[in-house]
Formats: structure tokens, sequence, C-alpha cells
């Protein structure tokens, strides 16, 4: 983590942490997903800021050493955009390029519908865009889809997957989580977290990722828990009231869309129909290009972190 410097930053509000390389050179924002932080974009901080790049990642509100508001209501889109357009004004620029993954990716696209003059262009991870269905709540879309025992449905009463998460203790959570190849929609079993989010969690970890990156994950997390993380899911239906105004809008920043062909969300249905039958074209009119790693799960930025760190420098020179 050579060259990696670390400040908390007044945003919104709240104390952010943010990690960063580079001093000079236009800025690459980094927006990490559940349950991460920024330290899931080390090898791209390192890699970028040493290629004339001003690499950013804060750890989001919530998480790590950025403080968390104890109301669940606090973690909303706008809540967490609010936070970024502050974070990008801090650092005394009009733009930036956006790389993100997982939740991060979703409030990436927050971002680029309600501040599209702010991003130059955008790396997105694993979460496409998703249209909005006006008729149904968005969680209660995915219920309707995938039942009760879906994770989404599963994380939405408060204190109830904290509590199951506990059981089985921080390092399992983080292990098993980090290390699935399970493809579909996460489906837990009733009653636990583990064994049906990754029945085959392994005992020895993959190369990608070391003892070392594994306990400084569970060292955030056994501090601060999963609420943070867990509010942004509790969320889903208030952000699907809040973005009625935005209803069909296009997302207009130019966009290069990775995934890997394992990834969970990838993987679940009617996904690869919209991002390669011409829905996420169509919604986002400026996508560039669509990679799909073979062999590649859900965290693609540490698993294939030198060929994301590649895709993201090949995409972003351009502008």
């Amino acid at each position: 983590m050579e060259g990696i410097e670390h400040r908390r930053v007044e945003v919104n509000g709240i104390k952010m942490h943010i990690a960063e390389k580079g001093k000079e050179g236009p800025v690459v924002l980094f927006l990490h997903g559940f349950p991460e932080l920024w330290y899931s974009w080390r090898h791209q901080i390192a890699a970028l800021g040493s290629l004339g790049y001003r690499a950013v990642a804060p750890d989001l509100r919530g998480y790590g050493d950025t403080e968390a508001p104890s109301s669940i209501s606090s973690y909303t889109g706008f809540h967490i955009v609010g936070d970024l357009v502050a974070l990008i004004d801090l650092l005394g620029v009009d733009q930036v390029f956006l790389v993100a993954h997982d939740w991060g990716a979703i409030i990436g696209w927050y971002l680029c519908m309600f501040r599209p003059e702010r991003i130059k262009a955008y790396v997105c991870l694993s979460v496409p865009f998703t249209r909005r269905n006006p008729k149904i709540r968005t969680v209660d879309g995915m219920r309707a889809a995938y039942g009760d025992d879906y994770y989404i449905s599963r994380f939405q009463e408060p204190g109830k997957m904290e509590a199951q998460m506990a059981e089985v203790g921080t390092a399992y959570v983080m292990k098993s989580t980090l290390t699935t190849r399970k493809t579909g929609p996460p489906i837990f079993p009733k009653g636990e977290f583990g064994t049906g989010f990754n029945p085959d969690t392994p005992d020895k970890l993959p190369s990608w990722l070391t003892e070392d990156d594994l306990a400084y994950f569970v060292s955030k997390f056994e501090k601060t828990g999963f609420v943070g993380g867990l509010n942004y899911y509790r969320n889903l239906n208030l952000n699907w009231e809040l973005m009625a105004p935005w209803n069909g809008v296009k997302i207009k920043v130019p966009v290069k869309f990775i995934t890997g062909d394992l990834d969970i969300v990838y993987t679940s249905p009617k996904v690869k129909e919209y991002i390669h039958g011409g829905g996420f074209k169509e919604d986002v009119p400026n996508l560039e290009e669509v990679i799909v790693q073979k062999g590649v799960a859900h965290f693609n930025n540490q698993e294939a972190a030198e060929e994301i760190s590649n895709h993201i420098y090949e995409f972003i020179k351009k502008f």
C-alpha cells in the first residue's frame, strides 16, 4: 500500500475517511460495495495513482473509518450522493472519472443521474443500471421474483441479519462473502446467514486474497458491525419513492461496464438479456463497451485486479 495516504474530511455533515494516491492529474473516484471498504480498490489506487491520476477512494457513509449516522433513513441514495458531491467539491475539481462496484455501482448510477456534469466517464463493475418500474417498489418486486429468503428480502428487518452475522462471526461473514463462486441470486436458508450464501467456503484463501487482506476487512467490520451497509438495502423502497421524478431518465455519461461470467448479479434471471439484448444500451445511450470476464466472480476488482486496472486506464485515457 506504498504511497497511499489517508485523511478524514468533512462532507455533508459527516466525517469521511478517504484513501488517495497521486497529487496531480485528473481525479479517479472509486466507490466500494457491500460488505467492503476503500481497501477493495487497493490495487487500482496503486495502479492509477502511478499513471498520472489522482486516485481517491472513500469509505462510504456507514463503513470503516467514515461516520455512521444511527438513523436508517440517513442512508438513502440522496444522502450518499450528497456526500460524494461534497467530496468532489472538496477535492477542488469540477469533474471526476467514476469507477464503482456493487452498491458503489448503484450509487454511481444515481450520481450520473443527478449530477452528470460532474462525471467525465463511468467504469461500472458488476451492477448495471436498473430501470425503475413505476408500478412496483424495488424490494416488493424482488420479493415477488425471488421469495422471502432472497438476501435483500432477508436484509430488510432491522437487527435480524446483524444478529445472524454476529452468530457466525465477522471473519466468517467476510471470508464466505468474498470467496463465493455460487452463481444466481443469493438465497439464504431460513434463520441463518452463512451456508446458503456460500456453501463452499474454502479453508484456504484464493490467490488474490491474502490473510492480511482478510484481516484488514475483519478488523474494520469488528469495530463497526454491518449495520451501516445493511441500511443501504433498507432504503431501496424509499429510494424507489424518491426517484419517481427521474422515472424513464436516460444516463448520458460515457460508460464502460465490466462483469465476471460467474457474478451473482450477471447470473441472476433476466440480467444477461437486459445487458446484451438492447435494454441497457437504450437506458444508457453512451454505453461504449461491455466486458464479460471468463471464470471471474463478483469481486472482480480484487480477483482480476490487474485486468480491471488496465480496463479502467484504457477507457479513461480517451477523455
